[in-house]
């Protein structure tokens, strides 16, 4: 499993590992062509879609996906106090 600290360093992600992150966070992608799109848990039917750069990861895309971890975790924290 890829750990989140690859997102530390948000310009040197390497697509494979970013996609194998949001696997272990999101689930299997839904690829349509060089885009594998994951769908959040939220209402509204969010996603994040992820193209390769190179071998690299897109950076906008590797701060969406930062920003969808960070989510996730201040929701779970905020239903474990309730």
């Amino acid at each position: 499993m890829i750990d989140r600290s690859i997102l530390d360093s948000p310009t040197n992600v390497r697509f494979d590992d970013l996609v194998t992150l949001c696997s272990s966070y999101f689930g299997e992608p839904r690829i349509a062509g060089s885009h594998h799109i994951f769908k959040m848990p939220w209402p509204g039917d969010p996603r994040i879609n992820l193209q390769r750069d190179g071998a690299k990861a897109k950076l906008y895309q590797v701060r969406q996906v930062q920003r969808a971890i960070d989510r996730m975790g201040a929701e779970n924290a905020k239903a474990r106090h309730q």
